[in-house]
């Protein structure tokens, strides 16, 4: 199955010539090289640019490396990066004509001093320059330090559920506890069966992921990493800590690890796109709270493959789910907080703390999102909403519901949307 993957490319397009590296990132195999050296190809074809000038070039590739006399055993043996040195002359006789060219470098964490040869191509109006890369901290740091502003990062996430249901013949309540389960990654979506998806996902994870982590970073301690992965597993959308994960070692897990290490360890995940972190936000106070976090996978069926599809737990994979939506659409994401005094049964006024799932912002808009599993009845549908309730200001606030229903505003201005309204409309949060 071939999938578009349409508003990556459009975001590309728009970035064509702009003076800027576009760097694209993401988790590996999401399908970053496929965007550009397939689908972006295509398109610039299309629009009558030459194709003999648009080179592409994967530092991952035995068979790119030995264009320019490097060996892809001797680089992983030796742990080192591909040589700059190697590199440069080939490109530079590939673009010594007028031009204008297009460069796809891909995995370029991979060569050696990449920031200085990127520089170097910015300064040539002739070239233009999009790069890929799996490692959130190298390529997101540069971008902002290195290239200043002349680095523009696009991140590709798994499909969508409109991506995956575009091409699924399922029904779309069957589709989405299909996706619930098994995720976006696009090589698992084209495996047949389930019992194929589950070892595709068990192969990224154990053969790709975490060794990468593992190698990447050096880590020693594989036994204490694997396991600090199943416990952000088992508490996805938790709130949780360092110091909250190191008591969980020791009471469940029998092992020692440190808050220290914990935090690195956390570190590499996020570094490697497997997990994103979202901090909490005290609405009224206009604030960050420092601890603790919330995390979220990158994908569903990472997640429930790490747990050997054991813990199915609905209610957070919808939230996980919402919270992956939101960051593929532009949106900033925070978890919401609240504080206020409320009397308990003696009439002493007590402070109480209220959590509204998401606070979501993109430009000057500000939106409030709870996620609510069923469709609560008249008591639990007060407490659901009692946060949105006491925000109080006239940005959009919303009950976002795992069922498909009309969407509808309640007296106090609360807009209830079903699910697939939500993940089948791009601006449905916004146009309702």
């Amino acid at each position: 199955m071939r999938y578009d993957r349409k508003n990556y490319v459009d975001k590309l397009l728009r970035k064509r010539n702009n003076g800027l590296v576009k760097v694209v990132t993401g988790i590996r195999r999401v399908g970053k090289s496929f965007i550009l050296n397939e689908l972006l190809r295509e398109k610039l074809i299309e629009g009558g640019f030459n194709k003999e000038n648009i080179i592409s070039f994967s530092f991952d590739s035995a068979f790119d490396l030995e264009k320019i006399g490097e060996d892809l055993l001797d680089i992983k043996e030796k742990n080192r990066k591909v040589d700059p040195h190697k590199f440069l002359p080939f490109i530079r006789e590939l673009t010594k004509g007028e031009g204008p060219y297009v460069l796809l470098l891909d995995e370029i964490q991979e060569l050696g001093n990449f920031e200085a040869v990127l520089n170097g191509y910015l300064r040539q109006n002739n070239v233009d320059v999009y790069v890929t890369g799996s490692n959130a901290r190298t390529l997101s740091r540069d971008v902002s330090t290195e290239f200043g502003k002349r680095g523009d990062e696009i991140k590709v996430y798994p499909l969508s559920f409109s991506e995956f249901y575009e091409h699924s013949d399922l029904g779309s309540q069957k589709a989405l506890n299909d996706y619930l389960r098994f995720g976006g990654m696009p090589t698992v979506a084209n495996c047949g069966s389930d019992e194929e998806k589950a070892e595709e996902l068990n192969g990224l994870l154990e053969k790709i992921y975490l060794r990468d982590v593992i190698v990447r970073n050096g880590v020693n301690n594989e036994a204490g990493l694997s396991a600090l992965l199943d416990i952000m597993a088992s508490n996805v959308g938790s709130p949780t800590n360092p110091k909250k994960i190191a008591d969980s070692f020791q009471s469940k897990e029998k092992l020692s690890l440190s808050q220290a290490t914990i935090s690195k360890y956390l570190e590499y995940f996020e570094n490697a796109f497997l997990l994103e972190q979202c901090a909490r936000y005290d609405i009224k106070g206009k604030g960050y709270i420092e601890t603790p976090k919330k995390y979220y996978f990158e994908d569903l069926g990472l997640r429930n493959s790490r747990l050997r599809f054991r813990q199915f737990d609905e209610g957070h994979l919808f939230e996980n789910m919402v919270y992956l939506e939101l960051s593929r659409r532009g949106y900033a994401i925070d978890v919401g907080t609240l504080f206020h005094s409320e009397p308990n049964h003696n009439g002493n006024y007590v402070r109480k703390e209220i959590e509204v799932d998401f606070v979501a912002r993109k430009g000057d808009k500000e939106i409030y999102i709870q996620c609510c599993n069923t469709l609560p009845e008249d008591e639990k549908e007060k407490v659901e909403k009692r946060g949105l309730i006491k925000i109080g200001n006239s940005f959009k606030k919303i009950l976002l519901v795992n069922k498909e229903i009309p969407h509808f505003y309640d007296p106090d201005g609360i807009l209830t949307l079903g699910v697939f309204d939500f993940l089948l409309s791009e601006d449905s949060i916004e146009r309702y």
